[in-house]
């Protein structure tokens, strides 16, 4: 037997192996053969979860078709069928699984990561995949693996979008037409998200909504104020209403208001929370530890049963399932609604959601400014050695003293409750950092709360580089 491609050597490197999915840099370690070695590991597990087809799909990166192309044909070699949805922003992956019946795809993507970074998002058999079950994918793909079905697999092409655009144009309302800016900073989510907005009714005024891998405008990160200060320009510039942002893949949405305001994800799932349990009443609604205290207060206010988790968006859709609630959101900006949909984090559908409930008013603005808001820091990343945030904050649990505590949540991480605000200090899942978060009902208790983290952080941690 000649040597052929599967016998080279190739970089299976551990560090690709996140916590919800598999990312990395192209070409190494992310190259065609790390594909098809995924696709044939992938292939071995869906014969044991007794699925026969797999949803595929791509981003607009560069890396995407060979990396595509490779995967398919590990699934193939494996005996699996490939269900070809080319390429669509991520939801489009997680429709196509759900309705196909396969309730199995993966999504080729590298989200908001820079343009040489690619990845893969897997689900199986209705579950996304994470933690253990990303890992054991390695050990098949280093000792090459699953790739010799005495059957191979078949492909299919389905172009999926013109289901998915009827599913929500027939289900989400909106009260009146709308002037609106879609920021897609030139990532998948732009062509179909300027469909959709146009079939609900709006009109769309378009800023990098054409697929470029390269992504000259700016990064394609809502999260990040900077990506949408030319949303914000727009918006001072033109007769818009709102302002939508999507990241690289399509999953989560940024909004804007006229003046200027970033609606932060924790606020969004108040508007969502209140608007689902008018419908719903008692539900429960969940929210992630990094989120506002406003939205449990709320919640509650609006007659839901509010219940923190996990950060993580393959976590919460755990949890989702397990719970039947109708609704989920993440402070990253995944948000997940079961109700008159299917359970996963979609920006599309969120920003269909999110038109039908302002639309209402004849200014969004004043809906969207007034939703409850605390003083509040962004992300704060203290540095560690790779692991050692793991170890830190398992200290800060078993060690921490937190002064005028009223509650010490550890779910994930370290979340203190004062009576005037909390601080949250988790150790982040895929890069070397504890992640802090304050907030509070004024400046001088939020200063309080971060002296209070200070001095614990530095009992367990007496060498940390604190970035506050």
């Amino acid at each position: 037997m000649g040597t052929n491609v599967s016998s080279s050597p190739v970089d299976i490197a551990a560090s690709a192996f996140k916590a919800y999915d598999i990312r990395g840099v192209v070409p190494s370690p992310l190259s065609p053969e790390f594909a098809r070695r995924l696709g044939a590991a992938l292939a071995l597990e869906a014969h044991r979860a007794g699925v026969r087809q797999v949803v595929v799909g791509r981003d607009g990166r560069l890396s995407g078709p060979d990396l595509t192309q490779a995967l398919q044909a590990g699934l193939m070699a494996g005996g699996i069928d490939v269900l070809d949805v080319g390429m669509v922003p991520t939801p489009l992956v997680y429709y196509a699984a759900n309705v196909s019946g396969t309730g199995s795809g993966v999504a080729i993507t590298g989200s908001h990561n820079p343009p040489q970074y690619n990845g893969f998002k897997m689900m199986l058999a209705g579950t996304t995949l994470y933690g253990d079950a990303i890992t054991a994918l390695r050990d098949p793909m280093v000792k090459n693996a699953g790739g010799d079905a005495a059957t191979p697999g078949s492909r299919k092409e389905w172009d999926a979008v013109p289901e998915y655009l009827q599913r929500i144009v027939g289900d989400v309302k909106l009260a009146r037409k709308m002037k609106i800016a879609v920021d897609a900073g030139n990532g998948v989510a732009g062509p179909v998200a300027v469909q959709l907005f146009k079939a609900l009714g709006c009109e769309v005024v378009e800023l990098y909504c054409d697929v470029d891998g390269t992504f000259p405008n700016h990064h394609p990160d809502p999260a990040d104020p900077h990506n949408l200060q030319d949303l914000v320009r727009c918006l001072a510039e033109t007769d818009c209403e709102i302002g939508l942002a999507f990241d690289g893949d399509g999953d989560r949405l940024g909004v804007v208001t006229k003046s200027g305001q970033i609606i932060w994800p924790d606020r969004q799932l108040i508007l969502f929370a209140r608007d689902v349990l008018s419908r719903n009443p008692g539900a429960e609604i969940i929210y992630d530890v990094k989120c506002s205290r406003y939205v449990a207060q709320e919640v509650k206010a609006a007659g839901g049963k509010p219940l923190m988790w996990k950060t993580g968006h393959s976590l919460v859709k755990a949890k989702l399932k397990e719970t039947g609630a109708p609704l989920a959101g993440e402070m990253s900006g995944h948000i997940f609604f079961k109700e008159r949909w299917y359970g996963f984090d979609d920006g599309l559908y969120t920003g269909a959601r999110l038109l039908e409930i302002v639309s209402r008013s004849d200014n969004p603005s004043v809906v969207l400014e007034a939703l409850p808001q605390a003083k509040s820091t962004p992300e704060l990343k203290m540095e560690t050695a790779e692991g050692e945030q793991f170890e830190v904050v398992k200290r800060l649990q078993e060690q921490g003293q937190f002064t005028g505590a009223r509650e010490v949540i550890t779910i994930d991480g370290v979340r203190v409750e004062y009576a005037d605000g909390f601080g949250l200090a988790r150790a982040s899942n895929t890069t070397p950092v504890v992640v802090l978060r304050f907030e509070a009902d004024d400046d001088a208790a939020l200063a309080r709360i971060q002296q209070d983290f200070r001095t614990q952080l530095l009992r367990v941690a007496p060498d940390a580089k604190l970035p506050f």
